[in-house]
């Protein structure tokens, strides 16, 4: 079944926005490189990317068993890959615009 495991959002300063969500709410992050960090709970986590644009909608990622399956849906139900899938360290994934245009993550880990 797929579920909702992750959010991404944009940050400007990846430093500063670490030091707040720990700092807030008790959480641990885990860099992965100089502009990206991430909880690692186990539930529904957080991840903050510098490489996107400030001001950008937060990113709902979607976990999947099978993600050739999950684009094939995706795409008969009227969802628009918007980004190829790809590998990063959690696995692989794709994006998709819904038909009202909002913009999701599909992944797989691995």
């Amino acid at each position: 079944m797929a579920r909702l495991n992750y959010v991404e959002l944009a940050t400007a300063d990846t430093a500063r926005d670490r030091a707040f969500y720990e700092a807030a709410f008790g959480w641990r992050m885990t860099e992965y490189g100089p502009s990206y960090a991430a909880t690692s709970t186990g539930d529904v986590d957080l991840g903050i990317d510098g490489d996107l644009p400030a001001g950008t909608a937060p990113l709902p990622v979607i976990e999947v068993e099978d993600l050739e399956a999950a684009q094939a849906i995706v795409e008969a139900a009227g969802g628009v890959v918007t980004v190829a899938a790809f590998g990063f360290p959690g696995g692989r994934r794709f994006h998709f615009a819904d038909p009202s245009g909002n913009v999701l993550a599909v992944m797989q880990a691995g």
